[in-house]
């Protein structure tokens, strides 16, 4: 039987699955995720700027998404920016005080350019927090002419709806509560 916490997680997955392609910001492939576990950020990309191409997308980590790591993208250069983190973490048997706070993708000249009519995705990898709640992705598109900045959130709960320009939205959940179990 499953439990509301599965429900929700289920629900969740279905409807971003789906609707993706129609929303007008970046968004994340799989908007859920378990707490505590690895997790692979695909953050799609459905339009330019100004009807313009991307040339550049900057991603800021969320505070407890930890060991954050850019997949490399062909024609793409990818850079990182570390810094300290508010809240030390420890992976095999290792404390962490400072982690990726930022990766940058910089198109390496325009023929590898995101075309506004295309769309394409860009993947990072981590851990997310052993806490359920949500994480914020904050992303800025830079395109040959203008700039999109995907980096509003609510005051309160989840809902985007009335943001001009929100953030991606990843669901932390207790897949224990639920019954389920990790590998």
């Amino acid at each position: 039987m499953m439990t509301q916490i599965a429900i929700r997680f289920v629900a969740a997955c279905a409807l971003f699955t789906g609707a993706t392609a129609a929303f007008p910001h970046i968004v994340l492939q799989d908007p859920a995720a378990a707490a505590g576990a690895s997790y692979r950020a695909t953050l799609r990309v459905g339009h330019g700027c100004e009807g313009t191409a991307t040339t550049a997308l900057t991603v800021t980590i969320p505070e407890g998404f930890t060991g954050a790591q850019p997949m490399p993208k062909p024609g793409w250069s990818v850079t990182t920016r570390i810094g300290k983190l508010a809240q030390p973490y420890q992976s095999h048997g290792k404390t962490f005080t400072e982690g990726v706070q930022e990766i940058r993708w910089v198109a390496n000249a325009p023929e590898h350019y995101l075309p506004d009519a295309f769309y394409d995705e860009f993947v990072l990898r981590g851990t997310t927090p052993t806490k359920p709640g949500e994480l914020w992705f904050k992303v800025v598109q830079t395109c040959e002419r203008g700039t999109n900045t995907w980096v509003e959130v609510p005051a309160t709960g989840t809902s985007t709806k009335g943001l001009k320009s929100p953030a991606a939205l990843l669901e932390v959940m207790d897949i224990h509560a639920t019954g389920g179990h990790q590998h």
